[in-house]
């Protein structure tokens, strides 16, 4: 039980609404004791009645009529508070289930882009989801029929330990076979429940990106194999799910078995004693069958309550191991910080932990606020790691970045990322209208601030010509849309921020070059002022840059005014490979 020691806060927080709850359920299974004793009471009577103790009938009606009317009262009563415990606690469960939806959400938010690169889209969600719902089921029903069964159990034993010490005695019997049994079962369905969740997280993963690869998988023509691959991966999550419902069916009958024994016991011990004068009455008998029956359901609710307790185990064992993962990227300075523009990276190398690659050697160099840097290199050079190390995406493995003067670890996080526009060099758009998409990057813009970031993306007259132009749904990851469309509403989103650096991670390499010229052009006015980076592997894209930086394996082996370092001896030799130089030689 020590994973679910983490949901101890949420108590805390709803204590009133658990506590209105359990107050609700002991009133519920007060009332709901009356009925019992006065069917007891009324065999009695009628005993009394037949045996000739009573003879006149209307005295006995009366108090069967009066029986009769506290008995439906109190199970109205009953029925009311039992109401109203449902209210309380489930609707507890559904508040700590958002709240701990949320709380995975920003923790999802605050892990760095390494953590992404380790686990899977498909185990975030499942774990967000399908495990979120294992624990609220520990939050509701386990809570409240818990509650109930305690309640049930203490007052209903009390009492029938009240009437007759003996016969309760045989009849809670059986108890201690119930207890032992739940006790194995639980470490079986414990760890079963766990590998039934790791399953369920696989195909989740498996089917997400099946959906988001479907063009790639019908292009080459391979739904037979993706078929047989989720055939198998179900196959083998379908046996799990057996193995742990096999388990689990096993409580159901046995709690049957055991209330059936201990009927049996009531009916032929108490019809002992009753024979022998021991028992007052026939009616106990009675009262003491119904008090078993009472306690059929909350027997055979501890063999489901223990299932749900272990599987919100397991599920929030899973949860907990993203919950603990310590962010790499920090927040070191909590007050906002004001961003001028000014970059510096001093001696700075980068290794990726996921594959240990070093992207970036020792690279220095200096971009004044206002200036226009132009990165240049082949593929797989490190321009991107750049990039990424300015949004600081990433930390530095050695050396330092400084932003204004200042070290980019001493400044606020949120305020770098706001001061800055970043245009990806896989441009990706969310499932929601072209407006909204251009909108993420500043919320409160005005349409025509919108239609203006979308002329100087170059995209503005592609837009008009979808018949619900800017309200045009793009699917989800654009993928109505085509890559060099793509690609400019991404450009647009980044400058309606009006953001202090610009970076353009090779944002221009899907559309074609008279496009580009137009788009550059565009760039050029909207940079006045801003500290801009452009990341490409075309010389074209430079046309307006104040320095240029060509890189090679993660090193500067080139870098000066774009005038300057065009005509140097070798420039296109180490951005393209000898055969395509010769060809823009000749």
């Amino acid at each position: 039980m020590k994973a679910l020691r983490y949901l101890n806060k949420f108590f805390i927080k709803y204590k009133y609404r658990l506590a209105i709850g359990i107050l609700c359920t002991v009133i519920a299974r007060i009332l709901s004791l009356f009925a019992p004793r006065l069917i007891g009471k009324s065999l009695h009577v009628v005993e009394q009645y037949l045996d000739g103790e009573v003879t006149d009938i209307t005295i006995v009606k009366h108090k069967l009529l009066i029986n009769i009317l506290i008995i439906l009262g109190t199970v109205l009563l009953s029925g009311f508070f039992t109401f109203l415990m449902r209210q309380t606690i489930i609707n507890m469960s559904r508040y700590i289930e958002f709240d701990l939806k949320n709380e995975i959400f920003q923790q999802y938010e605050r892990l760095s882009l390494n953590f992404y690169k380790k686990n899977r889209t498909g185990d975030l969600m499942n774990r967000i989801s399908e495990d979120v719902g294992k624990v609220r089921m520990y939050f509701g029903p386990a809570i409240m029929y818990s509650i109930n069964m305690i309640t049930l159990f203490v007052i209903v034993i009390s009492y029938m330990l009240k009437i007759d010490a003996t016969l309760t005695l045989y009849t809670l019997l059986p108890l201690p076979v119930l207890s032992i049994s739940i006790y194995i079962l639980s470490r079986v369905i414990n760890e079963r429940s766990r590998i039934v969740q790791e399953y369920l997280s696989k195909l989740t993963t498996f089917s997400q990106e099946f959906f988001s690869g479907i063009n790639v998988i019908k292009a080459y023509g391979i739904e037979s194999y993706s078929n047989k691959n989720f055939v198998r991966l179900a196959d083998e999550s379908k046996e799990k799910n057996i193995s742990l419902y096999k388990a689990q069916a096993l409580f159901f009958p046995l709690m049957i078995l055991l209330i059936g024994a201990s009927n049996i016991l009531v009916i032929y011990v108490g019809g002992m004693r009753y024979i022998n004068g021991q028992i007052e009455s026939f009616g106990v008998i009675a009262e003491f069958i119904i008090y078993v029956n009472m306690l059929t359901w909350p027997v055979a609710v501890v063999g489901w309550v223990t299932s749900i307790i272990q599987q919100a185990e397991a599920s929030q064992k899973r949860i907990n191991e993203f919950l603990k993962v310590t962010p790499e990227i920090q927040n070191q300075q909590e007050n906002p910080t004001a961003i001028e523009g000014r970059i510096e990276f001093k001696n700075v190398s980068l290794t990726y932990d996921d594959t240990h690659i070093t992207a970036l050697k020792n690279i220095s160099f200096t971009v004044t606020k206002g200036s226009t840097i132009a990165i240049l290199g082949k593929t797989g050079s490190g321009k991107s790691s750049i990039a990424n190390l300015i949004a600081r995406l990433y930390d530095v493995s050695k050396g330092e970045i400084l932003i204004d003067g200042k070290p980019i670890t001493k400044i606020n996080l949120t305020s770098l990322r706001n001061s800055i526009g970043f245009v990806p060099q896989e441009a990706f758009l969310f499932s929601d209208t072209i407006k909204n998409n251009i909108k993420f990057g500043n919320e409160e813009a005005v349409e025509e601030v919108i239609k203006n970031a979308a002329k100087n993306a170059h995209i503005h007259h592609n837009i008009e010509q979808f018949n619900n132009g800017y309200e045009t749904f793009v699917g989800e990851r654009g993928v109505t849309l085509s890559g060099g469309q793509k690609q400019r509403i991404s450009i647009a989103r980044a400058i309606i921020k009006e953001p202090k650096i610009l970076i353009f991670d090779d944002c221009l390499s899907a559309v074609d070059t008279e496009t580009e010229e137009v788009i550059l052009n565009n760039l050029n006015i909207i940079s006045k002022g801003k500290t801009t980076l452009i990341i490409s592997h075309r010389v074209s894209s430079t046309k307006n840059a104040d320095f240029i930086i060509v890189l090679d394996k993660g090193e500067i082996i080139q870098k000066g005014k774009p005038d300057e370092l065009i005509n140097q001896p070798g420039f296109y030799q180490n951005l393209y490979n000898q055969q395509f130089t010769e060809q823009i030689i000749d």
